[in-house]
This record gives C-alpha cells, sequence and structure tokens, in this order.
C-alpha cells in the first residue's frame, strides 16, 4: 500500500469520531468499501487495550466477519441493520483507540511491502486469508471477554492479517495465521482448565 501510513489514516478516523456516539454504518461510509480492511484495523484496535466495553466484541466480531465473507466470496458487504445501526458510544472508544495507535505503529514499522509474495498472492491462498481473517473473528466473538487477553489474541491476529493484506506482506500474514494458532491453543487450555476445575469441584461435593 502506498501514500498515507495505515496508523495515520486510523489517526485522522478516531479523530473525527462524533461525541455522542456513531454507528457501524456511519464507519463504514467514512472509510468507503475500499477501505474495509482499515476498518478492520480500527476495530481490532480497542482490543489491544485490556479495558473491555460490553458488547463491542460482538459487534465488532460480527462486523470483521462479514468483511472477511464478503472478500471471501467476492461479494458487496451486507451487515444486518440489527449490527449497522447500533449506536456504538465514542466516549470510551476513542480515548481507547487513542491509546491503542501506539501499537498498531509499532506493527507497521515492521512492515514491508512484497515480502514473501506467494502468501499474498492472488488463487487458494487468497482465500485461505480471508478464511483465516473470519476463524479470527470468530475467535474474537467467543464468550471469553472477562478472561485476560482472550480478546487480544485474536485482535492481533486480525491486525496482523489486515496490515498483511493490505501491504500485500506475507510475513504479516503468517504471524497473523500464527496468531490464530496461539489463540486457539490458548482457548483450548482455558477450556481444559475449567473442565477439570469443575470436575474437581464436582469430586469434592460428591465424596
Amino acid at each position: 500500500m502506498h501514500g498515507e501510513p495505515i496508523s495515520q489514516k486510523l489517526r485522522s478516523l478516531v479523530r473525527s469520531l462524533p461525541r455522542s456516539g456513531i454507528t457501524l454504518s456511519e464507519l463504514i461510509h467514512q472509510v468507503g468499501n475500499d477501505g474495509l480492511l482499515i476498518l478492520t484495523a480500527l476495530l481490532t484496535l480497542v482490543f489491544l487495550i485490556p479495558v473491555s466495553i460490553p458488547g463491542v466484541s460482538t459487534v465488532f466480531g460480527a462486523a470483521i466477519l462479514l468483511i472477511g465473507m464478503s472478500r471471501l466470496f467476492g461479494r458487496e458487504l451486507w451487515i444486518p441493520s440489527r449490527i449497522k445501526n447500533r449506536i456504538i458510544g465514542t466516549k470510551k472508544l476513542r480515548p481507547l483507540l487513542r491509546k491503542a495507535l501506539p501499537w498498531l505503529q509499532k506493527i507497521e514499522r515492521v512492515s514491508r511491502p512484497n515480502r514473501i509474495q506467494w502468501l499474498v498472492a492472488n488463487g487458494p491462498i487468497q482465500h485461505l486469508n480471508n478464511a483465516s481473517l473470519i476463524l479470527g473473528a470468530v475467535l474474537l466473538m467467543m464468550p471469553f471477554g472477562l478472561i485476560p487477553f482472550s480478546n487480544t489474541f485474536p485482535a492481533v491476529a486480525l491486525l496482523f492479517f489486515a496490515i498483511g493484506l493490505l501491504q500485500r506482506d506475507g510475513v504479516c500474514v503468517l504471524l497473523g495465521h500464527i496468531s490464530n494458532i496461539a489463540t486457539i491453543v490458548y482457548f483450548g487450555l482455558l477450556i481444559g482448565g475449567g473442565g477439570l476445575a469443575a470436575r474437581e469441584v464436582f469430586g469434592r461435593l460428591t465424596t
């Protein structure tokens, strides 16, 4: 990607957010259809800071999921009106985005266009990358919001994918795949650990 850095575009977008609130429809209108990967990067930023806003992971995750599906199937983006027109309060959102922007800049600094070009080529690998974008969105929507890093890991994966696909940087895309795998392992440990704890408690109650 040439021209203005992604972080600068997102900084301008954050600066332009209204004080009261904004709908997903208005955000999409601001970035335009060509900027859906930029919108994906914006929607992941809030999860890089360990402060949760209730309901945001579901709305943002669903939006990224639909962006991934539109890319995978080559269709125009469609979002249900219930999600599209839901008002997102910007009073808490804007400060979180501003705090997260330096993390985006750090990732952006290590990104270089046209590395490992076969990982960002058209064809089957492109379908794999878009499917992985969808997987990251599903992981972001998993109901582990109160557990540390449960939103951060999939958000990092999605951010790597967004930057990698925008910059056509195969290294960032590869890091996105690795982050998805790390998230699945982390969630597996959470589920396994929770199962063991529940069995232990049940065993003590029944003895």
